[in-house]
């Protein structure tokens, strides 16, 4: 076996061919993607992971020689439904246990992270040293949010304040049930902060002799927002029978 092939590659696309619902391409894909590359990874030594969400996906690879022909046929699949992968978001990167290690060898720089549902996926390690995923929160995605939070918080205003700080305890509790996950947890300290501090600047604009300060609004966020904390196990521990 040669060492150069001893990698793991990520491969990642998103059929577009007209605008289609993601129900929709969730059934369509189903036959086009699904059961494709179940035959497909049959016939094909060594192994294949696919995930994937509505018609977002990610494919990973044992041998990078896998990945080049998997990325050639697909596109030739897809074409025959009149779809094809999108040009911006489909490329094969090196990923995984070895990808560290084999880039070291080449003098060449670190392993190139990838975005799926919303976590940047990073090739690291443990305290030990052993071969870890980490998954951080895409900044992009927070910004969005918190955009949104600000928004919602104008038009509440002069709602009574533990209304609003019932409604945001739920909206930073459905937030932290997604994105806690391990390794994430700076990501979760930071959405709690700005989400304080977007809270602290609409109690501020409620009258010009506002009392609100960093100080006495920490009652209010203990009473109403939970602190973050990891929810979820590791997949390893999550999917052990």
């Amino acid at each position: 076996m040669l060492e150069d092939e001893e990698v793991n590659v990520a491969e990642r696309g998103t059929p577009q061919g007209g605008s289609i619902s993601p129900l929709l391409a969730n059934i369509y894909l189903h036959y086009v993607l699904d059961y494709w590359i179940r035959a497909w990874r049959r016939k094909d030594r060594g192994d294949v992971i696919v995930v994937r969400y509505a018609d977002d996906f990610i494919i990973g690879f044992q041998y990078r020689s896998q990945a080049e022909r998997c990325l050639r046929e697909l596109s030739e699949r897809l074409a025959r439904f009149g779809l094809e992968l999108h040009p911006d978001k489909t490329r094969l990167i090196e990923f995984g246990r070895f990808a560290c290690e084999n880039r070291l060898k080449r003098g060449e720089g670190k392993p190139e992270t990838f975005q799926f549902l919303g976590f940047t996926h990073v090739s690291g390690k443990t305290r030990s040293g052993r071969f870890q995923v980490h998954r951080f929160t895409v900044a992009k995605r927070m910004r969005a949010k918190l955009k949104e939070l600000k928004a919602e918080l104008r038009l509440r205003l002069h709602r009574p304040i533990p209304e609003t700080g019932a409604w945001l305890g739920k909206v930073v509790t459905g937030y932290f049930q997604y994105h806690a996950v391990p390794g994430n947890s700076g990501a979760l300290c930071t959405f709690r902060y700005l989400v304080v501090r977007l809270w602290l600047r609409s109690l501020r604009r409620r009258s010009q002799r506002s009392r609100w300060n960093w100080k006495n609004i920490w009652d209010l966020v203990n009473n109403w927002l939970p602190n973050p904390r990891i929810l979820h196990d590791y997949p390893d521990q999550r999917l052990r029978v």
